[in-house]
């Protein structure tokens, strides 16, 4: 994608997409001074843990099972009668505790232990994430699995946890067994397209859903404007579902976000916009409804090369095709991203 983008940029990115900004903002990374994105989020992390442990970790009740000499809970009959407890004044009694021994908890004291297997992480950083990790002491290890967060259940008294969760979510996922097979090394999530196309995506619609009251913003499903001539037929028609619909009382913007290395193609020498891009958002224009005249269209491309900003009326449509520089400071991505929509 040409220049490198700003590791407080590919941040903010992922706190958009997961819809937790404001709560990501506030974990300053600006003073991160290494560009390596695991050294980021190895910082984010540690931060956040901080941040818990000063509030008090999140506590759950856990079921456990002791021997003990005054009965809590409910005895286990089967296991104090088989080793005759009751002669030593014991019983087997399976209880509920109060315990920081929670899954959460647990999460994030694995992803502490996994990033410090990174050979090249900053040396502060190791020495910081290994004091972290002794203030999980209570907690059990686990193995990181992506079925494990899958399980991760939070409620509004712990929701503290949930920005957390999601970076310890993208770590697990980014950490691969090193070659050698010895420590593991970090995947650049921005080096795999299919996840950025999505993060991306999520990106705009989360932005603007935050960042402007004048349209209201979704994700939607489009009818072809096509009657199937058989029952058959109907069925092999495919799906049109819009990346981000902003509606207001005097416009409908449908905008098609793609992750491409290039904005343009090249053929013979001679720049063009991509096709099937141009012909998948006339698509949507032509069967979305809209109450409010014709709706407009925008392709929205990141980049850190060359600026774009091509406009076009089709059919009667208000089509632009632009680029977001991701390499510029993040003030000025906010600005451009607003005012995409005043001047679209």
């Amino acid at each position: 994608m040409g220049r490198a983008i700003p590791i407080e940029n590919v941040y903010y990115l992922f706190c958009y997409a997961w819809d937790r900004f404001r709560e990501g903002a506030t974990i300053g990374v600006s003073q991160v001074a290494s560009p390596k994105l695991f050294d980021l989020f190895s910082s984010v992390l540690l931060r956040g843990v901080n941040r818990l442990v000063r509030r008090g970790l999140d506590r759950g009740y856990t079921e456990t099972q002791e021997d003990l000499p005054a009965v809590r809970g409910r005895i286990v009959l089967s296991e104090t009668i088989r080793r005759n407890l009751l002669m030593f004044g014991r019983a087997n009694c399976r209880f509920d505790d109060l315990s920081y021994d929670v899954l959460h908890n647990r999460i994030i004291k694995a992803t502490l232990a996994r990033l410090l297997n990174i050979d090249e992480l900053d040396s502060r950083l190791r020495h910081e994430l290994f004091q972290s990790r002794r203030l999980f002491a209570n907690v059990s290890d686990v193995s990181l699995s992506s079925a494990l967060f899958r399980r991760v259940q939070l409620s509004r008294n712990n929701a503290n946890y949930d920005l957390l969760i999601k970076i310890c979510e993208l770590i697990h996922w980014a950490l691969l067994p090193h070659e050698q097979g010895a420590g593991t090394k970090f995947s650049d999530p921005l080096k795999d397209e299919r996840l950025m196309a999505s993060v991306f995506e999520v990106f705009v619609r989360n932005f603007y859903k935050v960042e402007q009251r004048a349209f209201s913003v979704k994700s939607e499903t489009i009818q072809w404007d096509a009657a199937a001539l058989t029952s058959e037929s109907a069925q092999y028609l495919p799906a049109m579902r819009t990346d981000v619909t902003l509606r207001s009382n005097e416009r409908t913007i449908v905008i098609d976000t793609k992750y491409y290395p290039e904005a343009l193609t090249e053929n013979f020498g001679q720049k063009k916009i991509r096709s099937d891009h141009l012909y998948q958002l006339y698509a949507y224009l032509k069967n979305i409804k809209s109450p409010v005249g014709l709706p407009e269209g925008i392709l929205l491309y990141p980049t850190t090369s060359e600026p774009l900003d091509l406009a076009f009326i089709v059919s009667g449509h208000k089509i632009r095709v632009v680029t977001l520089q991701l390499d510029q400071p993040w003030q000025k991505i906010h600005a451009e991203l607003c005012s995409l929509l005043t001047s679209a």
